[in-house]
């Protein structure tokens, strides 16, 4: 009695009479009622903004149907069509506008104001007032507030809102307003945005999509292995920044690394024209793909600094698995195993010819040694880095809004798979002397990474970084769960049997509506209405894979965000939209660009799909917000008790 009177009199400084405590209880039972937000999930990024900012801007397809719904018959096709592009580009859509309008731009932007206001309205109707006035510009609040809740149908009230439109256009601030509620719609058709891993790698621009996801109102991140080599390099990781310079250099993806974060590459290429200035280094030629701004010239540089990261980072590599005994790994140092007289590598027991033989740097008495020129690189690279504000504010974000799972509304999100043994248990993982798996597993797996970029501890916070790196490449990682990832055999081994890559058990298990719901289970997550909502492996909808599985249990959403995927998948990735209705795929074909969206009308060609349909609309109060607002209710009664009985008394 005596805790809960301390805690009451706490809350009473909050609600200091009994009035403010009885009108608080009603606000939040009349949240509890008011339909459930909409969530949108979207996985594996890798870098490909303009597709991101498009699906962001037109929230999966929710807007068109806005539109739809709101207007219906009565405005043609074309017209739905333009205030869709209009919605998602403001900006350039009303230059091309103003461009055809000339002088009847004035009756075009009165229309215009009543459908983005009325689109507004039907995106705003599921929230309160209170939270709908807080996403409102300052500087247009009073005005917009007063364009929703006055229905210009009332004869009483269309010269005021005639009077209103007039003057946004006759003052000359029109496009202003059409922009400020454009973003305004973006904000509340979304109410909470879910990013499940990889948002680096491969594409050009991870950096612009990290600089709108640390902005967004409200969104969590579940860390893939793509990020967490980017949040290792960012610690100090020397073999994660080796790795993640590997695989721009692999793409000719340098927008990030140089223009994106200011890295400073120069070392890096000095050395690589030194020691490989007359190699072609044939097998190191950069992915460009239809990129027509990379030169010969370049391509021929990138190639060498690509030739001469992979060869450091393989000795990085070697010096943590042979001080990480409990990492198993001692199998994937091949370096010692080249013969240099025959040009061979021995790979289980079989020699196999070397696909490239110039190897300058490699000492074959001391082959994971590296030379004073390549220590010197290492050294520059790692204090770029380390030192780089950007990279760190970024990586900062990914901290504080990620994490390795997240439990959220009936729907556990994980980016790679859950470690499993055949007979579908989880598999144990010793870390530092101790036995973990499943949620333990997982927990215990963020609390690491977290000492690899904060510790203070040199001891701990080297362990956290030597295990980020782990987790990108490790055996028994479940970002990556595969028993090798086989990068020195396919740079340097042709015979593409030794490329494989062996699948962890969960890749066949998932498939299985108990096992998915063990899985559900062990995280706590219980009741009808729950999934696994998965990403990291492409569904190659083009075989005619789907990505629903287990009876509906689990959700892969990855199809191919990635441009480098998509000849592989078919499609250009899924994302998932959870609403009060219940919950929507939706499968997107490849993006042209964000010109022709605003310009031409040229949306992402989507295909929904419903993969599940509540029968009774969902509330806020059916959710995990709604739990902790309940809670907060029968707080509030227990103090308007304490009130009614003396045993705390009202403040004035």
């Amino acid at each position: 009695m005596k805790d809960d009177i301390k805690y009451l009199e706490l809350l009473s400084r909050s609600f200091p009479t009994i009035q403010s405590a009885s009108t608080e209880i009603i606000n939040l039972e009349a949240i509890l009622n008011l339909p459930k937000g909409t969530e949108h999930f979207l996985t594996d990024l890798h870098g490909e903004y303009d597709a991101f900012q498009h699906i962001l801007k037109n929230a999966s397809g929710v807007i068109k149907i806005k539109v739809e719904e709101v207007f219906g018959h009565t405005i043609r096709e074309n017209e739905k069509k333009e205030l869709c592009a209009l919605i998602y580009y403001p900006e350039s859509k009303l230059k091309q506008v103003k461009e055809r309008e000339g002088d009847n731009i004035n009756d075009w932007y009165t229309i215009t104001l009543v459908q983005v206001v009325k689109i507004l309205e039907a995106v705003s109707s599921k929230y309160t007032r209170s939270k709908v006035r807080k996403a409102l510009p300052t500087e247009y609040s009073y005005i917009i507030q007063e364009l929703l809740h006055e229905s210009s149908s009332q004869p009483d009230k269309q010269k005021y809102i005639a009077a209103i439109l007039d003057s946004i256009i006759e003052t000359g601030c029109a496009d202003h307003f059409i922009i400020a509620i454009s973003k305004v719609i973006h904000r509340l058709t979304i109410d909470s945005l879910h990013i499940i891993g990889d948002i680096y790698d491969r594409g050009p621009a991870a950096h612009l999509i990290m600089d709108t996801i640390c902005e967004y109102h409200n969104c969590d991140i579940q860390w893939g292995n793509h990020d967490l080599v980017w949040m290792g390099a960012a610690a100090g990781s020397a073999a994660c920044i080796a790795n993640a310079l590997r695989i721009s250099l692999r793409y000719a993806n340098l927008e990030a690394i140089e223009e994106g974060y200011g890295i400073n590459l120069l070392p890096l290429a000095t050395f690589a024209m030194e020691v490989y200035g007359n190699d072609p280094c044939k097998y190191f030629k950069p992915k460009i793909g239809d990129n027509p701004n990379i030169t010969s010239k370049e391509e021929n540089l990138i190639a060498k600094m690509h030739k001469a990261i992979t060869i450091i980072q393989f000795k990085l590599e070697s010096e943590i698995i042979n001080s990480r005994e409990e990492f198993d790994m001692k199998g994937r140092n091949l370096l010692h195993k080249i013969d240099f007289t025959r040009g061979t590598v021995e790979l289980n027991g079989i020699d196999y010819p070397l696909k490239d033989t110039y190897l300058p740097t490699i000492d074959p008495v001391s082959p994971y040694k590296l030379t004073e020129e390549e220590l010197d690189v290492v050294k520059k690279l790692v204090a770029s880095f380390k030192a780089n504000e950007k990279l760190r504010k970024h990586i900062n974000c990914l901290y504080t809004k990620g994490s390795l799972y997240l439990v959220r509304n009936g729907n556990l999100l994980y980016h790679g798979s859950m470690l499993m043994n055949e007979d579908g248990s989880f598999k144990s993982v010793k870390i530092q002397g101790e036995e973990y798996a499943g949620k333990a597993l997982f927990d215990k797996i963020d609390a690491i990474v977290r000492d690899g970029f904060y510790e203070k501890d040199p001891v701990k916070k080297k362990f956290g970084e030597d295990f980020i790196w782990f987790l990108w490449c490790g055996p028994y990682s479940p970002q990556f769960d595969k028993d090798k990832m086989a990068t020195f055999e396919r740079y340097f081994i042709a015979d593409k049997a030794t490329h494989k890559e062996t699948k962890g058990v969960y890749s066949t298990l998932k498939n299985r509506k108990d096992i998915c719901e063990k899985i559900l289970e062990e995280f706590g997550v219980t009741g009808k209405y729950t999934h696994i909502i998965n990403g990291h492996i492409p569904v190659k909808a083009n075989l005619g894979e789907t990505p629903i599985k287990a009876d509906g249990k689990l959700l892969v959403i990855d199809g191919g965000f990635s441009k480098a995927y998509q000849e592989e998948t078919g499609i250009a990735g899924y994302t998932l939209i959870f609403n009060s209705h219940g919950l929507k795929l939706v499968q997107h074909h490849p993006f042209e660009s964000a010109e022709k969206a605003a310009l031409l009308g040229k949306d992402i060609i989507s295909t929904t799909s419903v993969v599940e349909f509540v029968s009774n609309r969902m509330l806020v109060k059916d959710t995990d917000n709604g739990k902790r607002l309940r809670a907060q209710v029968e707080d509030l009664k227990k103090l308007l008790e304490a009130y009614r009985s003396g045993k705390v008394r009202q403040r004035n």
